[in-house]
């Protein structure tokens, strides 16, 4: 419980600006000005006035001088109004693919794995403690269906292509080029036991968590102490075991603990921030290899790790492009240069070809520059009609 009130104070200093926001909406109603219109959406002054206050908030909370704090959120306000319009270009998406309802089991899913952490009998008893904690459960389910919502987008429309994208003998043709990559590493199997804080005197918990691991190395069956005093693990994500992971996947608390040991033996209590303390138990070990390896996940996760930022970046950059966009004049100048950085960054090469191009083969200066405005101006996709 101790640990649920620390988080539910963190979130309070997250949504103190919307709470603050929402009260005043009527007032700020009368005073709005809509800096961006994106398709059928706008982005408002209050909703970007809330947002920054919410940063500024944030780092506060984190020991930042409110001052300074003000000021690096000041100067990035035109990134934050461009971040503003690619949110409300992925939303807009998510709903002509019809993906709100997967959003929304997402965060059902999260609030429950929250619940049964915490050992709440049901989500009522969970946003009741919310509640006296000064945290609205629908404000922090609002902003996680967003953050849901985006990353389904993103997830269907380019992570999932990209990955399945090459075809085998791209696959084969990356793996001989790179076979270094794709040595057999150290890999672990491990079982869990976790005790909680929560609800407990946390000195208890410490010494059931000592008595635990004195008796399974005296010969007692972990799988049976798992069953009788185990709460759902938080290394192994509530499943009690995990196979053949890497332990380099895991915190260095976790590394160090699965460091030297070998299969049947148990590590020490661990304890996991503030939460409560862990035991893992080894299943199985398999020393590392020198020899390459082809794996077919494998290739395919190292190609996509190399070609996903630059997928996002053409997906986003698609979406600009077949979107109305205008942007108020008196932010065009703060906001442009950072929304359509990905674009700008074709232009050079383009405007190169055509100088090189120009009549006598002598350097149109004039025309490079009309033809410099002319791009920037299509890149900008801010005289487009509505669709």
């Amino acid at each position: 419980m101790k640990h649920l009130c620390s988080i539910l104070l963190l979130l309070t200093f997250v949504f103190a600006a919307a709470f603050a926001a929402s009260a005043q909406e009527t007032e700020e109603r009368v005073v709005d000005e809509v800096v961006a219109q994106v398709n059928d959406g706008v982005i408002t002054l209050s909703r970007i006035n809330r947002e920054a206050k919410e940063i500024v908030d944030g780092e506060v909370q984190n020991g930042k001088n409110r001052s300074d704090a003000q000021k690096m959120v000041d100067e990035k306000r035109g990134e934050l109004i461009a971040n503003l319009i690619n949110e409300e270009l992925l939303i807009q998406k998510a709903k002509e693919l019809g993906i709100d309802s997967d959003a929304e089991a997402s965060v059902n899913e999260r609030f429950l794995q929250m619940m049964k952490q915490y050992n709440f009998k049901n989500l009522d008893q969970l946003h009741k403690e919310m509640e006296k904690q000064g945290v609205d459960p629908a404000s922090i389910r609002e902003v996680w269906r967003k953050q849901a919502i985006k990353d389904l987008v993103i997830q269907r429309e380019v992570q999932q292509k990209e990955y399945w994208k090459p075809s085998g003998k791209e696959l084969r043709d990356y793996f001989d080029k790179h076979k270094d990559r794709f040595t057999k590493p150290e890999t672990v199997s491990f079982s869990e036991i976790f005790l909680g804080f929560a609800g407990r005197d946390e000195n208890t918990v410490r010494e059931k968590a000592k008595q635990i691991v004195a008796q399974v190395r005296g010969g007692a069956d972990f799988a049976k102490l798992q069953a009788e005093d185990s709460d759902p693990g938080v290394v192994t994500q509530g499943k009690g075991k995990v196979e053949n992971v890497k332990p380099g996947d895991y915190s260095e608390l976790i590394t160090d603990a699965l460091k030297g040991k070998k299969a049947g033996e148990v590590t020490d209590p661990i304890e996991a921030n503030n939460i409560g303390v862990v035991i893992l138990k080894i299943d199985a070990r398999e020393a590392a290899s020198s020899e390459s390896h082809f794996d077919e996940n494998a290739v395919r996760m190292a190609m996509f790790q190399e070609r996903a930022p630059a997928a996002t970046r053409d997906f986003m950059a698609s979406l600009r492009e077949n979107a109305y966009i205008k942007i108020g004049d008196a932010y065009r100048p703060i906001v442009s240069p950072i929304l359509y950085a990905d674009e700008r960054k074709e232009k050079p090469a383009a405007d190169a070809e055509k100088k090189d191009k120009t009549p006598n083969g002598t350097s149109d200066k004039n025309r490079a520059r009309a033809d410099e405005k002319k791009d920037k101006a299509s890149a900008q996709n801010e005289k487009k009609r509505p669709k």
